[in-house]
C-alpha cells in the first residue's frame, strides 16, 4: 500500500520533538470471542469500539474560540475544523472522527499508522493552535505554503482518482489483450551453458611482482603487445571450447558436467553458474538469444556470442500461462498503458516558457523530466527484463 503524501508530511512535521509517550484511554473489555489476533502476539480491540467512544482525550489543548460577532456584526460560528467535542480546555475526538481524518489522509491506512498519527496529532494540534494565538495564520509566508500545499494535495487526488480509473478494467478487454498476446505467456525450461569469453589472466611471478625497476618506453609496449596476443589467442581458444561443448551438449552430455569444464577451461576461481532456467518468458532474454524461443523440446542451440561471452542452451519443455494465471498481470499491465495515456495527455495540454538569464542553461524544464513514455514491445508488468548481454550468469548459491 502506498502512504499518502500528505499522512507522510503529518507524520514527519513533528519528528524532531521529544513527546512523552501518551496513555491510551481506558476500554470497556471485548465481549467474548471479539477481536482479532494483532502481530506479536497482542489482541486488536479496534472493531470492538463504539463509533462514538472516546479514542482521544487531550486536556490542555482545544481549538480557540472564535470572536463574539464578524465585522458585520453577525455572531460567528463556532471553530469546527477538527469536528471534536470540546469543553472547557479539553478536545475530544471520537473513534468515527479519528478514522475520518486517518481515511482521508491515507486509505486503507494501517493500525500501526493509526498509532503514529495519534502519538503526533496532539502535538501538531497544541502548536497549530499557539500559532494561530501568534498570528502566524496572517502571514504571507504561511498563506503561500497554504497555496502550495493545496495545489500538492489536488494534484495527488487527481493521480488516485485517475489511478482507480484506470484500474477499472473488464474482464474481456483482459482476455482479449491475452489472447493477442499469446506469445508473450508462453514459457520455458531451459538449460544454459555459459562459456566465458577469455581466460583470467595468470597472477604475476614472483620476480616480475617484486622487479622494482620500471620498464622503459620500448619494453612497455612489447609487454602490451604480448598481453594483446595472448588474450587473442585466449578468446580462440575459448570460441573452439565453446563449439567442443556444444557437439558434446547436443550428443546428450551432463550441461552440469560441461559447464564446470568451461569454467576451469577460463580459470575461473568462483562456482559454476547455475544451469537450470525454469519458466522463462520471452522477455527473459537478451533479444539476440531469441532463436531459443524456436527450438522443439530436447534440442540444443547454436553458440550464440555476444560481449559477455558464449551461450548454448537447450529447450528442455515448453508450456503456457492460463488466463487466470495472466489475469494479475495483464491487468498490471493494462493499468499501468492507461495511466500512462492519460498524464501523457495532461502533460501535453500545456507547455512552458523559463527564463534561461534567471533559471539557467535549459530552464526550470531540466531539473524536472517528464514521465518516460512507454515503448512498443515492452514487458508487461511484472515480466522478466532482459538481463544484460555482458552480465554473465549467477554462480550457484552456496
Amino acid at each position: 500500500m502506498r502512504k499518502s503524501w500528505l499522512l507522510c508530511v503529518l507524520l514527519g512535521t513533528l519528528a524532531w520533538g521529544q513527546a512523552a509517550p501518551s496513555t491510551p484511554p481506558p476500554q470497556a473489555p471485548p465481549p467474548s470471542g471479539a477481536g482479532t489476533q494483532a502481530p506479536g502476539g497482542s489482541q486488536d480491540t479496534a472493531a470492538s469500539v463504539p463509533a462514538n467512544a472516546a479514542v482521544l482525550t487531550i486536556d490542555g489543548v482545544c481549538e480557540p474560540q472564535a470572536k463574539a460577532a464578524t465585522a458585520k456584526g453577525t455572531a460567528a460560528k463556532p471553530a469546527t475544523a477538527t469536528k471534536a467535542a470540546v469543553a472547557g480546555c479539553k478536545t475530544v475526538i471520537t473513534k468515527a472522527q479519528f478514522e475520518e481524518l486517518a481515511n482521508n489522509l491515507a486509505p486503507n491506512i494501517t493500525p500501526q499508522m493509526k498509532k503514529q498519527l495519534a502519538g503526533v496529532l496532539p502535538r501538531l494540534m497544541a502548536m497549530s493552535n499557539e500559532a494561530k494565538k501568534q498570528g502566524l495564520d496572517n502571514t504571507p509566508q504561511f498563506k503561500e505554503r497554504v497555496k502550495f500545499n493545496r495545489m500538492q494535495i489536488l494534484a495527488q487526488q487527481l493521480q488516485q482518482k485517475l489511478q482507480e480509473q484506470a484500474a477499472n478494467i473488464p474482464d474481456a478487454e483482459i482476455a482479449k489483450y491475452y489472447k493477442e498476446h499469446a506469445d508473450a505467456f508462453e514459457q520455458y525450461n531451459l538449460e544454459r551453458l555459459f562459456v566465458p569469453r577469455t581466460r583470467q589472466p595468470e597472477a604475476e611471478s614472483k620476480e616480475e611482482a617484486e622487479k622494482e625497476t620500471k620498464p622503459n618506453e620500448q619494453e612497455q609496449k612489447d609487454k602490451e603487445a604480448a598481453e594483446k596476443a595472448k588474450q587473442e589467442e585466449g578468446e580462440k581458444a575459448m570460441a573452439k571450447l565453446a563449439e567442443d561443448l556444444r557437439t558434446r551438449a547436443a550428443a546428450g552430455e551432463d550441461f552440469v558436467k560441461l559447464q564446470k569444464e568451461a569454467f576451469d577451461a577460463a580459470g575461473m576461481k568462483i562456482e559454476s553458474p547455475t544451469v537450470s532456467l525454469p519458466n522463462i518468458r520471452r522477455t527473459g532474454l537478451p533479444p539476440a538469444h531469441g532463436a531459443v524461443f524456436e527450438l522443439k523440446p530436447g534440442d540444443v542451440s547454436q553458440v550464440i556470442s555476444d560481449s559477455g561471452g558464449h551461450y548454448i542452451y537447450k529447450l528442455t519443455n515448453r508450456s503456457e500461462m492460463t488466463l487466470e494465471q495472466a489475469k494479475s498481470e495483464i491487468h498490471g499491465k493494462l493499468q499501468n498503458d492507461r495511466m500512462r495515456e492519460r498524464m501523457d495527455k495532461l502533460n501535453d495540454s500545456f507547455k512552458v516558457e523559463t527564463n534561461e538569464a534567471y533559471f539557467g542553461p535549459g530552464g526550470a524544464n531540466a531539473m524536472s523530466p517528464r514521465p518516460m513514455r512507454s515503448r512498443p514491445g515492452m514487458p508487461p508488468a511484472g515480466a522478466p527484463q532482459n538481463p544484460p548481454p555482458a552480465q554473465p550468469p549467477a554462480a550457484n548459491p552456496q
